[in-house]
């Protein structure tokens, strides 16, 4: 469980994140949507202890964040950024291991999950464990990203719009990846994106942000029947109304 209490971030004068209070179920995923500026990034990395809060607390399963050393706390909670970060000096197998080898792992236990994880994320592991990350495309590498997040076994997942990068049919491939993965792994997982599509096939819930307050909270059913204001309304209808611009320029095509 992930406990947001009145958390608050502040820079100069600008406050960017301001008093929020969310949490997340064991085993959920919760998606932080909004636009730029919105303080969706900064909640996110407030919970790994990337950026201290200026007010307020964090607790993960009961524990205040503050008093668990960094290196240990990142340890437990897997990241993924769109910017997949990959070491280009390392080969796939070296990338994803590379936590578990930093915690004193025997090499025959890393091989071993290196090759059960690049297993569960649809990659063969004799094909690219030995391959170079300037070798494997775009969503190859985002699924390596993912990989290398889980290697230590956290059951904390936080993930930075990790799709933003890569073409539509790719991106939905890695979604229905990302919805394997939480099933098989029971991740409790917090996934930043802009995208409401993207949102409500993603989200058990969704928190809906807007210069760093929360506007409203809830499933997608929730959202979609009863939208909090027009902010919402309008991010909720924006999936319908590509809809139908697809549907018309399909009628256009036909005639």
């Amino acid at each position: 469980m992930i406990e947001l209490q009145g958390v608050s971030k502040r820079y100069g004068g600008e406050t960017v994140v301001d008093q929020l209070s969310i949490t997340v179920d064991t085993g959920e995923l919760l998606v932080l949507l909004g636009g730029s500026g919105s303080g969706k990034t900064t909640t996110l990395k407030m919970i790994n202890r990337l950026v201290a809060p200026t007010a307020g607390s964090v607790r993960v399963d009961g524990v205040d964040v503050s008093g668990i050393p960094e290196h240990d706390l990142r340890r437990r909670i897997g990241y993924v950024f769109q910017e997949v970060g990959l070491f280009p000096h390392m080969t796939v197998s070296d990338n994803v291991g590379i936590t578990p080898k930093l915690l004193g792992w025997e090499p025959a236990r890393v091989t071993r999950r290196v090759d059960e994880l690049l297993s569960i994320i649809e990659l063969e592991p004799s094909s690219v464990r030995d391959r170079w990350p300037h070798e494997l495309s775009g969503g190859q590498r985002q699924r390596v990203g993912v990989a290398r997040a889980l290697a230590a076994g956290p059951s904390i997942l936080l993930l930075d719009e990790p799709f933003g990068a890569v073409d539509p049919p790719t991106r939905r491939r890695l979604q229905d990846s990302l919805v394997h993965i939480r099933r098989h792994m029971d991740l409790t997982a917090v996934f930043v994106t802009h995208d409401m599509a993207e949102a409500l096939f993603l989200g058990d819930r969704i928190a809906v942000l807007r210069d760093g307050h929360l506007i409203q909270i809830g499933t997608p059913r929730e959202l979609l029947a009863d939208p909090a204001d027009d902010y919402v309304t309008e991010l909720v209808g924006t999936p319908q109304r590509q809809a139908d611009m697809f549907a018309a320029l399909q009628t256009d095509t036909e005639t």
